[in-house]
Protein backbone atom coordinates (compact mmCIF):
# COMPACT_ATOMS: atom_id res chain seq x y z
CA UNK A 1 0.00 0.00 0.00
CA UNK A 2 1.13 3.80 -1.18
CA UNK A 3 -0.25 5.59 1.91
CA UNK A 4 1.22 9.08 0.55
CA UNK A 5 0.12 8.34 -3.00
CA UNK A 6 -3.52 7.88 -1.37
CA UNK A 7 -5.13 4.77 0.14
CA UNK A 8 -8.46 4.50 2.34
CA UNK A 9 -8.96 3.31 5.25
CA UNK A 10 -12.24 2.01 6.93
CA UNK A 11 -12.49 2.06 11.07
CA UNK A 12 -15.37 1.66 13.46
CA UNK A 13 -14.91 4.77 15.20
CA UNK A 14 -15.40 4.42 19.41
CA UNK A 15 -17.42 5.35 21.31
CA UNK A 16 -16.41 8.79 23.48
CA UNK A 17 -13.47 9.55 20.67
CA UNK A 18 -13.65 12.10 18.28
CA UNK A 19 -13.39 11.70 14.62
CA UNK A 20 -10.27 13.95 14.89
CA UNK A 21 -9.36 11.88 17.81
CA UNK A 22 -9.71 9.17 15.90
CA UNK A 23 -7.68 10.36 12.54
CA UNK A 24 -4.62 11.70 14.42
CA UNK A 25 -4.27 8.56 15.96
CA UNK A 26 -3.90 6.45 12.49
CA UNK A 27 -2.13 9.53 11.57
CA UNK A 28 0.57 8.91 13.97
CA UNK A 29 0.90 5.34 13.14
CA UNK A 30 0.80 5.54 9.54
CA UNK A 31 3.93 8.51 9.52
CA UNK A 32 5.79 5.78 11.89
CA UNK A 33 5.00 3.19 9.53
CA UNK A 34 5.86 4.63 6.46
CA UNK A 35 9.11 6.70 8.01
CA UNK A 36 8.09 10.43 7.14
CA UNK A 37 7.07 12.80 9.78
CA UNK A 38 3.24 13.57 8.59
CA UNK A 39 1.58 11.39 6.57
CA UNK A 40 -1.48 13.82 5.26
CA UNK A 41 -4.96 12.32 6.35
CA UNK A 42 -8.66 13.82 6.29
CA UNK A 43 -11.77 11.99 7.04
CA UNK A 44 -15.19 12.37 5.01
CA UNK A 45 -17.62 13.09 7.51
CA UNK A 46 -17.35 13.45 11.35
CA UNK A 47 -19.03 11.46 13.97
CA UNK A 48 -20.04 13.05 17.37
CA UNK A 49 -17.92 12.03 20.04
CA UNK A 50 -21.03 9.78 21.67
CA UNK A 51 -21.63 8.25 18.24
CA UNK A 52 -19.81 4.88 16.69
CA UNK A 53 -19.39 3.77 13.17
CA UNK A 54 -18.41 4.02 9.89
CA UNK A 55 -15.05 6.86 9.54
CA UNK A 56 -13.72 6.73 6.53
CA UNK A 57 -10.39 7.90 6.51
CA UNK A 58 -8.34 9.47 3.03
CA UNK A 59 -4.57 9.44 2.92
CA UNK A 60 -2.36 11.19 0.17
CA UNK A 61 -4.44 12.24 -2.82
CA UNK A 62 -7.42 10.19 -1.87
CA UNK A 63 -7.92 12.95 0.07
CA UNK A 64 -9.42 15.16 -2.88
CA UNK A 65 -12.06 12.85 -2.62
CA UNK A 66 -13.27 14.08 -0.02
CA UNK A 67 -16.05 15.96 -0.49
CA UNK A 68 -17.24 13.58 -2.95
CA UNK A 69 -17.11 10.71 -0.35
CA UNK A 70 -19.82 13.18 1.62
CA UNK A 71 -22.51 13.03 -0.91
CA UNK A 72 -23.09 9.29 -0.25
CA UNK A 73 -25.71 8.17 1.34
CA UNK A 74 -25.30 7.18 4.96
CA UNK A 75 -27.33 4.68 7.09
CA UNK A 76 -27.64 5.16 11.21
CA UNK A 77 -29.30 2.78 13.54
CA UNK A 78 -29.98 5.13 16.87
CA UNK A 79 -31.99 4.52 19.83
CA UNK A 80 -33.93 7.04 21.25
CA UNK A 81 -35.27 7.94 25.15
CA UNK A 82 -39.33 9.21 24.68
CA UNK A 83 -40.70 11.18 27.51
CA UNK A 84 -37.31 13.86 28.39
CA UNK A 85 -34.70 15.89 26.19
CA UNK A 86 -31.35 17.10 26.89
CA UNK A 87 -29.75 20.40 25.44
CA UNK A 88 -27.66 18.45 23.14
CA UNK A 89 -29.97 16.35 22.25
CA UNK A 90 -28.15 13.08 23.31
CA UNK A 91 -26.23 12.12 26.48
CA UNK A 92 -23.36 14.56 26.32
CA UNK A 93 -25.90 16.81 28.58
CA UNK A 94 -28.03 16.11 31.40
CA UNK A 95 -32.36 15.88 31.13
CA UNK A 96 -33.52 19.35 31.43
CA UNK A 97 -37.10 18.80 30.58
CA UNK A 98 -39.85 15.83 30.71
CA UNK A 99 -43.00 15.41 28.98
CA UNK A 100 -46.10 13.32 28.91
CA UNK A 101 -45.68 10.05 27.37
CA UNK A 102 -48.73 8.26 28.24
CA UNK A 103 -50.47 8.70 24.79
CA UNK A 104 -47.35 7.31 22.69
CA UNK A 105 -48.17 4.05 21.31
CA UNK A 106 -46.11 1.69 18.22
CA UNK A 107 -48.84 3.17 15.73
CA UNK A 108 -48.96 6.63 16.69
CA UNK A 109 -44.47 6.59 16.45
CA UNK A 110 -45.34 4.64 13.30
CA UNK A 111 -47.08 7.38 11.69
CA UNK A 112 -44.87 10.19 13.03
CA UNK A 113 -42.26 8.49 11.28
CA UNK A 114 -43.79 8.09 7.58
CA UNK A 115 -44.18 12.31 7.95
CA UNK A 116 -40.17 12.32 8.25
CA UNK A 117 -39.69 10.69 4.90
CA UNK A 118 -38.22 12.63 2.18
CA UNK A 119 -37.24 16.26 1.94
CA UNK A 120 -37.33 17.84 4.92
CA UNK A 121 -36.45 20.93 6.97
CA UNK A 122 -33.68 20.54 9.91
CA UNK A 123 -32.31 23.03 12.39
CA UNK A 124 -28.73 21.62 13.02
CA UNK A 125 -28.28 21.32 16.96
CA UNK A 126 -26.82 24.22 18.64
CA UNK A 127 -24.10 21.98 20.03
CA UNK A 128 -22.63 20.86 16.46
CA UNK A 129 -19.67 21.83 14.44
CA UNK A 130 -21.60 24.04 12.30
CA UNK A 131 -19.93 27.76 11.74
CA UNK A 132 -21.16 30.98 12.95
CA UNK A 133 -18.90 33.70 11.70
CA UNK A 134 -16.14 31.34 11.68
CA UNK A 135 -16.86 29.40 14.91
CA UNK A 136 -17.96 26.01 15.90
CA UNK A 137 -21.54 26.39 17.23
CA UNK A 138 -20.60 24.33 20.10
CA UNK A 139 -18.28 26.67 21.25
CA UNK A 140 -19.91 29.35 21.30
CA UNK A 141 -22.71 27.27 23.12
CA UNK A 142 -20.25 26.10 25.68
CA UNK A 143 -19.37 29.55 26.67
CA UNK A 144 -22.79 30.59 27.43
CA UNK A 145 -23.46 32.79 24.54
CA UNK A 146 -26.83 32.24 22.66
CA UNK A 147 -26.91 30.03 19.22
CA UNK A 148 -29.26 30.73 16.76
CA UNK A 149 -29.23 28.25 13.70
CA UNK A 150 -31.15 28.13 10.41
CA UNK A 151 -33.15 25.08 8.83
CA UNK A 152 -31.72 23.81 6.22
CA UNK A 153 -33.11 21.08 3.46
CA UNK A 154 -31.93 17.51 4.56
CA UNK A 155 -32.91 14.28 2.33
CA UNK A 156 -34.32 11.18 4.22
CA UNK A 157 -34.35 8.30 2.02
CA UNK A 158 -35.97 5.69 4.55
CA UNK A 159 -36.69 5.56 8.64
CA UNK A 160 -37.48 2.14 9.61
CA UNK A 161 -38.99 1.44 13.60
CA UNK A 162 -36.84 -1.63 15.10
CA UNK A 163 -37.78 -1.86 18.58
CA UNK A 164 -40.48 0.10 20.77
CA UNK A 165 -39.78 -0.69 24.62
CA UNK A 166 -43.47 0.55 26.60
CA UNK A 167 -42.66 -0.30 29.65
CA UNK A 168 -39.31 2.12 29.58
CA UNK A 169 -40.58 4.67 26.50
CA UNK A 170 -37.41 3.77 24.17
CA UNK A 171 -37.79 3.01 20.53
CA UNK A 172 -34.93 2.18 17.69
CA UNK A 173 -34.83 3.24 14.31
CA UNK A 174 -32.94 2.66 11.24
CA UNK A 175 -32.18 5.35 9.23
CA UNK A 176 -30.99 6.17 5.59
CA UNK A 177 -30.27 9.93 5.04
CA UNK A 178 -28.41 12.13 2.83
CA UNK A 179 -25.41 14.53 3.67
CA UNK A 180 -25.53 16.61 6.19
CA UNK A 181 -28.35 15.21 8.13
CA UNK A 182 -28.02 15.73 11.93
CA UNK A 183 -30.07 11.96 13.56
CA UNK A 184 -29.65 14.32 17.35
CA UNK A 185 -31.87 16.71 15.37
CA UNK A 186 -34.08 13.86 13.98
CA UNK A 187 -34.65 12.74 17.50
CA UNK A 188 -35.29 15.69 18.87
CA UNK A 189 -38.25 16.59 15.83
CA UNK A 190 -39.39 12.88 16.70
CA UNK A 191 -40.46 13.78 20.26
CA UNK A 192 -41.96 17.06 18.77
CA UNK A 193 -44.14 15.45 16.52
CA UNK A 194 -44.99 12.81 19.43
CA UNK A 195 -46.06 15.45 21.16
CA UNK A 196 -43.11 14.77 23.71
CA UNK A 197 -40.08 15.16 24.16
CA UNK A 198 -36.72 12.55 22.72
CA UNK A 199 -32.87 12.86 22.94
CA UNK A 200 -30.71 9.84 21.96
CA UNK A 201 -29.45 7.12 23.66
CA UNK A 202 -26.62 5.68 21.51
CA UNK A 203 -26.24 6.41 17.54
CA UNK A 204 -23.95 4.21 15.54
CA UNK A 205 -23.40 4.98 11.90
CA UNK A 206 -23.84 1.47 9.61
CA UNK A 207 -23.05 2.59 6.43
CA UNK A 208 -21.50 5.25 4.10
CA UNK A 209 -22.14 4.43 0.25
CA UNK A 210 -21.06 1.10 -0.48
CA UNK A 211 -18.96 0.88 3.18
CA UNK A 212 -20.46 -1.30 5.98
CA UNK A 213 -19.46 -1.71 9.20
CA UNK A 214 -18.11 -5.07 8.23
CA UNK A 215 -15.25 -3.65 6.46
CA UNK A 216 -13.97 -1.06 9.05
CA UNK A 217 -11.12 -1.52 11.47
CA UNK A 218 -11.35 -1.05 15.31
CA UNK A 219 -8.75 0.79 16.52
CA UNK A 220 -7.06 -1.44 18.64
CA UNK A 221 -7.21 -3.96 15.67
CA UNK A 222 -5.63 -1.29 13.32
CA UNK A 223 -1.78 -1.80 14.57
CA UNK A 224 -1.56 -5.13 14.01
CA UNK A 225 -3.30 -4.77 10.88
CA UNK A 226 -0.62 -2.11 9.68
CA UNK A 227 2.14 -4.41 10.81
CA UNK A 228 0.83 -7.23 7.96
CA UNK A 229 0.69 -4.37 4.82
CA UNK A 230 3.48 -4.01 2.34
CA UNK A 231 4.20 -0.31 2.44
CA UNK A 232 5.57 1.50 -0.17
CA UNK A 233 7.63 4.85 0.62
CA UNK A 234 7.73 6.31 -2.60
CA UNK A 235 6.28 10.06 -2.89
Amino acid sequence: MNFIEGEYIYINKPYRMSSFGALAYVRTRLSRAVGVRRVKVGHAGTLDPLATGVLILCTGKKTKEIERLQLDTKEYTATLQLGATTPSYDMEHEVNATYPTEHITRSLIERVLESFVGDIQQVPPSYSAVKIGGDRAYKLKRQGETVELKAKTVRIDEIELTDFDADRMQMSIRVQCGKGTYIRALARDIGRALQSGAYLTALCRTRVGGVCLSDCLSLDDFPQWLATQEIENSK
